[in-house]
């Protein structure tokens, strides 16, 4: 009941990622892939960016929140809030695809509905 999460996401949610329902929120992005990586040493502050995680899950993710950015969800507020403030669209889509993760983790823990607000 997800806006943007099909059939096809929803397999691949639960056929690659089992660890959905059971880690925290930090934990599960981390593991699909759409949680900022530091490039941080010493002084130096690096870039902010996405790496590691299971790619096939992350393509899954980006896929379901282009879909989600172009509904009136409160995916789409908040990929349009984004793109509004200056942030690069495809930086919009991994926020709003991280977004989408962690509410089904949290819908899958506490064995909750989606609740369009």
């Amino acid at each position: 009941s997800i806006p943007g999460i099909g059939p096809q996401v929803a397999a691949v949610l639960i056929a690659l990622l089992p660890e959905l329902g059971h880690t925290n929120r930090l934990a599960i992005a981390a593991l699909a892939g759409v949680a900022p990586m530091a490039r941080d040493s010493g002084q130096f502050n690096g870039k902010r960016s996405i790496a590691g995680g299971r790619p096939r899950v992350r393509q899954a993710l980006f896929n379901a929140a282009f879909s989600a950015s172009r509904t009136k969800s409160r995916f789409g507020q908040k990929y349009k809030q984004l793109t509004e403030s200056g942030k690069p669209p495809k930086v919009a889509r991994i926020a709003v695809a991280r977004k989408i993760l962690i509410t089904a983790n949290a819908m899958i823990k506490t064995n909750t509905p989606f609740k369009a607000e």
